[in-house]
């Protein structure tokens, strides 16, 4: 069909997939067990892929939340290929991983923790920690056998043996900070000791001690069994005074992880009870043969028997089972009971009289396709998701957008072939809940509870269709006709702007990236003991590593002179403590001056580096010396002052920038940058996803929706709102990280929802003006969308009232997501749809003269109700009646009645005369529609032609 440039419609899509949906709700409603039985068998079947659950639980936080081929992590294959460990010389400054611990810290009760009284309950603490033990087979494990050691010795906690050095005189001990000087060495404390107060670099008080026990890798099922024993240490009762404990092992953070799941299967419970309640109240009727109890129930039936299905074939698949899609059932339920609304609000306006697979097949006809356009930008949503870099990010949109594929099949399977079995039940006016047959009318005799509860089958008499609802009636009669108001929609534009001000504020306030700690549960130890460490030890970030990645002339003057340029670029960073700089090429300067060695050139360089080597094995670990060849070397630089997010997204930044810069080929590393690298495409990946699936979101409105301006308006809303979601959860305390990520997507379907219903019923209902099409698209989906969102809320409002942050993030960004996309849906859309009369297709205002007009007015329809009370029937401004006396037939005489003139095959030169006497019209006050009678069969015609008809 070609492009109507008039109505600005395109329906050459719409219209024949509406057409086939038609048909195919015929087929299902002449077929309904096949439908309803055949999503019940394969639900079984694919749901059994749940016996590999366990098998396909992929909750590695560093595989599932960092980047895909990050570049920390290809530095940190570069230095484990170049550096590898040495167990016998353990350093932590040089590992390459987070390493294998178990730390507690101690906080003074007191102001001051260096007192041998709160040393002497270290002590105590240390002691029983060295001295844990526990079986394995034969095997006893203990802290000396698998400590990491240097020297042959594990590895010690120099603050206690400064403490054993001088016992009860520590207090009056003059420690410098960060540096002391114990015996022949210095001794960093930076680590060790927190929240000190310093006078001239003297340490005058401490609030907390830290204590790190390291471990060897190279047996970690052993490991880890000592690491669990060792959380079993701080729970008992022990008997601490002056301190309190928080503990922690490089174990805690996964496990805490793997251990939400608990958390996440009795609040689905509750929201299945809630949402399922929900619904049947939603839908409960007063009349016991209408009421849609058991259709609510099955529509919620059906959006799990979706979640079991598509699991249980991504699980069959084997695709990896993480964490975050466990958010996804509260998704699908919310969508699943969205669709259903739809469903049942258009069944309801279908007429009673007709056949069941009537009924589903114009079901079908108006439903079908906005139900279809909320699932393929859903879909799609997800899909295009899946181009992130994060696999928790692939995985939730992988198992959701299956979801919302079998929920959609579902919906027009399942759940509409039990419409027309409850249909069926209807027809033969059955009670809904015994299925007995019940009569139509109450008997004189019985009581008002035996009317509620024994008769039913009500139906409005004038069109034929079930009652119409009261909440439909208030957007009719009051919300729609109050949107219209001329000073309400410049409040509306008001309110729009203020909201706009705000969201636009708010992205500027967003902090990216995910704090480690918010993957544990909040009362989790793990989480105690990361808020005692940022509040006690963030003075000194991560010891980073910077590595001359080829061959270099260390011995050549100029070569070094750019790398120490480099360096000093490096030291005046803000973050870098210029003081603290660990490197071999400068040790081994010092060394060779005070040995009298010539180290510039090349072949004295090389020839007394391996003696050098060998001296001082710590460097050894720091230089690729192979086949005489130097392929790689590395130094240290401290950072301080690291505890936010931001703090750590600009030294990661400033780091590789310098490194960059520099003329030497130079990478800079530590273990926690494999984590930092989200910072470095989270922004970028999301604003892309957002685009893209946006542009997608516009592609399937222009196909689906027959109007393209209308279709622009989607797309603004989809905008629109994902500003909003954006700036209110940065408002919200949320940051931009791979949980927020997903539920963007998530935004981006969820929007499209609640406007693409609204924009379609507007699009394509018939009333001449945008006002009236604004109301009308109220009137028939404004309860069904406020249904689906509340229910949606009411879906994951259990998720707040978790321990975990994954779960509360993706309670708030959805609350978020519905609330604004609901606001718009229901009334910044429909007024702004209004400002352009190109979307009514037909002008707002009827341009008839006033000799008409003035007929008009004359012949306003007042009808007698039951108690006595006119109402008033108001008349559309193209229903223009002439009085009995005009005379159009000239044939024959056409006294007494009413004519109606209008193009139809029926009518000779444009008039039609009707030979009766009796009132040959009804206007029905609610949908504004005329019924006329045939005096043939005194049976009802329904005009509803958009065209002006002349009564």
């Amino acid at each position: 069909m070609p492009l109507n440039m008039a109505g600005c419609t395109t329906d050459c899509v719409e219209k024949p997939i509406s057409i086939c949906f038609q048909k195919f709700g015929h087929f299902v409603g002449t077929h309904p067990w096949w439908f309803f039985i055949s999503p019940l068998l394969i639900s079984a079947v694919l749901g059994s892929g749940f016996y590999f659950l366990e098998d396909r639980e992929a909750n590695d936080i560093e595989d599932q939340f960092t980047p895909v081929n990050g570049p920390a992590k290809l530095e940190r294959q570069f230095v484990q290929q170049n550096f590898p460990q040495n167990d016998s010389v353990f350093s932590n400054q040089r590992l390459y991983t987070d390493g294998v611990y178990a730390s507690f810290i101690a906080v003074s009760r007191s102001s001051n923790i260096l007192t041998d009284a709160a040393f002497q309950e270290i002590v105590t603490l240390h002691r029983k920690v060295k001295g844990l033990n526990v079986s394995m087979g034969h095997d006893v494990l203990t802290f000396e056998g698998l400590c990491a050691r240097r020297y042959k010795k594990c590895i010690p906690n120099k603050i206690l043996d400064i403490y054993k050095y001088y016992g009860n005189n520590l207090e009056t001990t003059e420690l410098t900070f960060p540096f002391f000087r114990f015996g022949f060495s210095y001794i960093f404390l930076g680590y060790s000791v927190g929240g000190v107060n310093i006078n001239s670099s003297v340490i005058k008080s401490a609030k907390a001690v830290r204590l790190f026990y390291f471990l060897k890798e190279d047996n970690r099922s052993r490991t880890d069994l000592w690491l669990n024993e060792f959380l079993k240490v701080f729970p008992s009762n022990l008997s601490l005074n002056l301190i309190k404990v928080t503990y922690s092992t490089s174990l805690s953070r996964q496990v805490e992880f793997e251990a939400n799941t608990k958390d996440v299967i009795p609040l689905f419970s509750i929201t299945y009870v809630i949402a399922i309640g929900f619904s049947i109240l939603s839908c409960l009727r007063f009349d016991c043969v209408r009421n849609k109890a058991w259709v609510a129930t099955f529509g919620v039936f059906s959006a799990g028997l979706a979640v079991l299905s598509s699991f249980g074939m991504m699980l069959h698949i084997g695709v990896p089972f993480v964490m975050t899609v466990a958010n996804s059932p509260f998704l699908i339920l919310g969508i699943g009971v969205d669709d259903m609304f739809i469903l049942i609000s258009c069944w309801q306006q279908t007429s009673v009289h007709d056949r069941v697979e009537t009924r589903l097949s114009n079901t079908y006809k108006e439903a079908a396709i906005s139900i279809t356009i909320t699932t393929l930008t859903d879909v799609f949503a997800f899909y295009i998701g899946l181009m992130t870099p994060f696999r928790s990010v692939r995985s939730f949109c992988l198992y959701t957008s299956t979801s919302i594929l079998f929920c959609y099949i579902y919906s027009i399977t399942f759940f509409g072939a039990f419409l027309v079995l409850n249909g069926r039940r209807e027809n033969s006016n059955k009670h809904w809940l015994t299925c007995k047959e019940v009569p139509e009318e109450c008997p004189v005799s019985q009581s008002k509870l035996y009317e509620l509860c024994c008769v039913g089958g009500a139906y409005d008499p004038h069109t034929g269709r079930e009652e119409v609802q009261p909440m439909n009636r208030f957007f009719k009669k009051y919300y729609g006709p109050f949107l219209m108001k001329s000073w309400t929609k410049v409040f509306v534009i008001v309110l729009y702007c203020i909201y706009l001000i705000i969201s636009i504020y708010g992205c500027f306030q967003i902090q990216e990236g995910i704090d480690l700690r918010n993957l544990a549960a909040d009362d989790s130890y793990v989480v105690k003991y990361y808020d005692n460490e940022k509040e006690y030890f963030s003075e000194y970030g991560p010891n980073i590593m910077v590595v001359i990645r080829r061959e270099f002339p260390y011995w050549d003057a100029k070569y070094m002179s750019d790398l120490e340029t480099c360096i000093e670029d490096f030291k005046n960073l803000s973050f870098i403590e210029k003081d603290i700089f660990t490197s071999w090429i400068k040790s081994y300067k010092y060394y060779g001056y005070h040995t009298k060695l010539n180290l510039s050139t090349e072949d004295f360089f090389k020839d007394n580096l391996e003696t050098f080597l060998r001296l001082y094995s710590d460097f050894k670990q720091d230089v690729n010396f192979t086949n005489n060849s130097i392929y790689a070397s590395r130094f240290f630089i401290q950072t301080v002052n690291i505890s936010t997010a931001l703090d750590e997204m600009n030294m990661l930044n400033n780091l590789r920038e310098t490194a960059q810069k520099c003329p030497v080929p130079l990478l800079v590393y530590h273990p926690a940058f494999i984590y930092h690298d989200q910072y470095a495409v989270i922004v970028s990946n999301t604003i892309q996803n957002i685009g893209v699936t946006t542009a997608v979101m516009l592609l399937i409105s222009l196909l689906l929706i027959p109007n393209p301006l209308c279709s622009l308006w989607v797309t603004f809303s989809i905008a629109s709102v994902i500003v909003g979601v954006t700036g209110f959860m940065a408002l919200w305390d949320v940051n931009l990280d791979t949980i927020s990520m997903i539920i963007l997507v998530v935004c981006i379907g969820f929007s499209v929802d609640f406007s693409a219903h609204i924009s379609y019923a507007f699009v394509s209902n018939k009333k001449p003006s945008a006002n009236e099409k604004a109301v009308e698209a109220l009137f028939s989906l404004g309860y069904p969308i406020l249904q689906g969102a509340v229910s949606t809320i009411l879906g994951v409002v259990v998720l707040s009232a978790s321990k975990n942050y994954i779960f509360r993030t993706f309670f708030k960004i959805m609350f978020l997501v519905i609330f604004f996309g609901l606001f718009h849906g229901l009334t910044f859309i429909p007024v702004f749809l209004t400002f352009f009369d190109m979307c009514s297709g037909t002008p707002a205002k009827n341009k008839s003269g006033p000799e008409q007009q003035d007929v008009k007015n004359s012949y306003t329809n007042n009808i007698q109700s039951k108690d006595g009370e006119l109402k008033e029937r108001e008349i559309y401004d193209n229903h223009i009646f002439q009085p009995d006396n005009h005379r159009t037939c000239q044939s024959q005489p056409c006294s007494a009645i009413w004519m109606i003139t209008g193009n139809n095959h029926h009518v000779q030169d444009n008039h039609m005369c009707m030979a009766s006497t009796i009132p040959m019209f009804k206007v029905d006050s609610h949908t504004y529609e005329v019924h006329m009678y045939t005096p043939s069969d005194d049976g009802m015609l329904r005009v509803t032609c958009p065209s002006k008809i002349v009564f």
